[in-house]
């Protein structure tokens, strides 16, 4: 059972030193109790203290870095709070391509910005399909290529090891670790500073092998849950997070691994994207596919950001391409996704412009307009606030169809203005922009 933050402040020194960020030792003690702190925030924690705290402190899931963090969610839902680390996107290369470099070369170029966030791919996974002696030339070239973490996908454990030498002091994952191997994986991730990739034939044997390490006291796991048809991966993944959240069972209790490849595109596609919605921890692609990418990057940003948070943009006026003073002017709310639509409509027209992005608290068009944020007299304080009339010589200014009722009130809130209704849609801004001043 788990403790209430009573019980856990009864085990604190109860100085109320301030070291460990909390104003108080309950006020700490709350935080430990709802898994968003750890007791080694605390400098004066008792020996009884971590005895009894140490594991029931850790998150449900574990926390484990790969060039970023994955794991350490506390809920099953994200409506619930919010997930914390989205699952790590990985490509996979073998050293039997022909042009295993230049698929390097394009995979640690990729970026995709969106809404203000740049996308890449955030990890390489590297197979080998034959030889020793090609694979570790394939990991020198990964290393030299690319600063992303890198997946070791070996055959034999003396490759394993000569790759991860390879890799010293730069955190990789070694992938395929099993029961007949485990010991010999464990020295070497110990030794040169790697995680592990943890494998088995099905769910008890995987918890045997994991409960292993964890005795062992190495917690730097990933674990690649069994599961065949697209069901089984879906059911396998839903039922170890819930073991985890739900039950705080320790040794499913860390993220988890999927190689997708189903011979299909859309298969693979498919595959991925239940990994993104459930569960997943890292997703490894078998090829290369900007477009596959952006479908996957873009769903895996939907779903990784807090609900209670719109993701907002600045308030201020944007200048859109190279704008003068007679450049028309445009006005939206200050939601990320809402600007970013609108203002790359507006660049794709040809025509330069102002944009004017009032404060509405990171609320869409409607949503703002609903709650009072972006009427008349809201739009017409940010023009002035802003100093848009000291930079333009225009006195049109461009509102969104959804709120053609505010023209009114803003055409009194703004004398000497033009309020123009634009379109709808920002896919319809294009031939807007062409029709309005004829």
């Amino acid at each position: 059972m788990a403790l209430t933050g009573l019980q856990i402040q009864k085990l604190l020194p109860k100085t109320n030193c301030k070291e460990c960020g909390s104003s108080t030792c309950m006020a700490f003690a709350m935080k430990l109790a709802a898994k968003k702190a750890s007791l080694d925030e605390c400098p004066y924690a008792s020996e009884e203290a971590k005895a009894v705290l140490g594991a029931e402190a850790e998150p449900p899931v574990r926390e484990v870095a790969l060039g970023r963090a994955i794991g350490a969610e506390t809920v099953l839902y994200r409506h619930e709070k919010t997930f914390v680390h989205s699952p790590l996107l990985a490509v996979d290369v073998r050293d039997a391509q022909a042009d295993a470099e230049d698929i390097l070369r394009l995979i640690d170029a990729y970026k995709l910005d969106r809404v203000g966030e740049v996308l890449c791919v955030d990890a390489i996974s590297l197979t080998q399909m034959g030889d020793g002696e090609g694979f570790l030339k394939l990991v020198e070239k990964a290393a030299g290529l690319t600063e992303k973490p890198l997946i070791l996908r070996a055959k034999d454990i003396k490759t394993a090891r000569k790759a991860a030498e390879l890799l010293k002091g730069r955190r990789a994952l070694l992938y395929g670790v099993t029961e007949s191997n485990i010991e010999d994986h464990r020295a070497i991730a110990v030794e040169h500073g790697h995680a592990l990739a943890l494998s088995a034939p099905d769910a008890d044997a995987l918890v045997k092998l994991c409960g292993g390490c964890r005795e062992a006291g190495f917690h730097d796991l990933v674990l690649e849950l069994p599961g065949g048809s697209l069901a089984e991966s879906f059911q396998i993944n839903a039922i170890a997070r819930r073991a985890a959240i739900k039950k705080n069972f320790k040794p499913l209790g860390y993220p988890t691994i999927r190689y997708i490849d189903t011979g299909s595109l859309y298969g693979d596609t498919v595959r991925a994207v239940t990994e993104i919605n459930k569960y997943g921890g890292i997703c490894v692609l078998p090829s290369f596919d900007p477009a596959q990418l952006v479908t996957l990057m873009a769903l895996r940003q939907n779903i990784y950001t807090d609900p209670q948070k719109p993701i907002q943009v600045e308030p201020k006026v944007y200048p859109i391409g190279e704008p003068g003073r007679s450049s028309p002017v445009f006005v939206t709310t200050n939601f990320s996704l809402t600007y970013f639509l609108v203002s790359g409509e507006i660049e794709n027209s040809g025509v330069s412009a102002w944009l004017v992005i009032p404060e509405c608290e990171g609320m869409s068009v409607l949503t703002a307009w609903a709650a009072g944020k972006f009427s008349g007299g809201h739009i017409a304080k940010a023009v002035k606030e802003y100093g848009l009339e000291e930079m333009v010589d225009t006195r049109k200014i461009v509102i969104p169809g959804y709120v053609s009722q505010i023209s009114g009130e803003l055409e009194e809130a703004l004398p000497g203005w033009q309020v123009l209704v634009g379109p709808q849609e920002a896919g319809d801004i294009e031939s807007f922009v062409k029709v309005m001043d004829r």
